[in-house]
């Protein structure tokens, strides 16, 4: 990845800014014109004493500061809070637009971009904090950085539909996590892994998530998301965990949770079903 270019503090700020949610920004823009307006008050002088120059001088540079302060830190402020508006508009289409498709095939016309704020969206949906680094700098090509609680998680992103993800990279991933005291870590892609990268994984604190469970995963938010709009006691049962060896729909893709036979040859028995049924009903066997 190219080295990022230099900014300007004025940019750095609208850049933090942008990073919360965009209320947040129109707040701080409140807030600091409040502030700086109550600074760029001229104090009146009066019986000024000898020695006291130099306390003028720095008030009058303060109150000079103030008052282009009052304008300028809130316009970044509204800047940074639509910045994050349109961030937020354009992670929901991108969801929308995964999750609506009948198969992972939605993930290929992406690019790099695209899919690591997808993919950064899927694990907000799931509850996670998520940081983007963009995969710059010395950290072993780490795009995103997930927190939950005092627990720290790592994620590579690999838009790569040529070919399967090596256990180089899962690898790469696991010595970056023990440098980090990381508390696990997933590698993401659109496409599929090589048979020794999920041995690798297999036992380690690593989740892989190829394209059709990344699908199952949006989808799955979707119907989380339904549910709480519908029925809010039940959100919690709506949203699947993200555990390794989660099975994919044969029919759609989409993520698979336990369900219990109710009838047929089969009452009683555990078995696969798809999370967006009924309106898929794709199953698998259990075991």
């Amino acid at each position: 990845m190219a080295r990022r270019r230099k900014t300007s503090p004025l940019e750095d700020m609208l850049d933090l800014v942008a990073m919360l949610p965009w209320w947040a920004g129109v707040v701080l823009a409140l807030v600091s014109y409040v502030f700086l307006h109550q600074l760029a008050k001229p104090t009146p002088i009066q019986n000024l004493q000898p020695g006291q120059m130099a306390a003028v001088a720095v008030g009058s540079v303060i109150t000079g500061l103030a008052f282009a302060g009052q304008f300028i830190v809130p316009i970044i402020c509204l800047f940074g809070a639509l910045g994050s508006y349109l961030a937020r508009r354009r992670r929901q289409s991108l969801v929308t637009n995964v999750s609506q498709s009948k198969s992972a095939e939605a993930l290929d016309g992406m690019s790099w971009r695209e899919f690591e704020v997808l993919v950064g969206e899927a694990f907000r949906l799931q509850g996670y904090r998520v940081a983007e680094t963009g995969g710059a700098g010395p950290d072993g090509g780490i795009d995103l950085v997930l927190s939950k609680g005092a627990e720290k998680f790592l994620v590579q992103c690999k838009q790569w539909k040529a070919f399967k993800v090596s256990v180089m990279v899962v690898r790469e991933l696991y010595g970056v996590m023990a440098a980090k005291g990381a508390a696990g870590g997933f590698v993401v892609t659109s496409g599929h892994f090589t048979e020794d990268a999920t041995a690798f994984a297999a036992g380690r604190n690593i989740t892989l998530i190829d394209g059709p469970h990344l699908h199952g995963l949006l989808a799955q938010a979707k119907v989380a998301r339904r549910t709480v709009n519908e029925q809010p006691g039940r959100a919690f049962d709506a949203l699947v965990p993200l555990p390794s060896a989660l099975p994919a729909c044969p029919a759609c893709g989409a993520a698979m949770k336990k369900r219990v036979a109710k009838r047929g040859g089969n009452a009683g028995g555990e078995f696969w079903g798809c999370i967006q049924y009924p309106a898929c009903r794709g199953t698998r066997n259990v075991g």
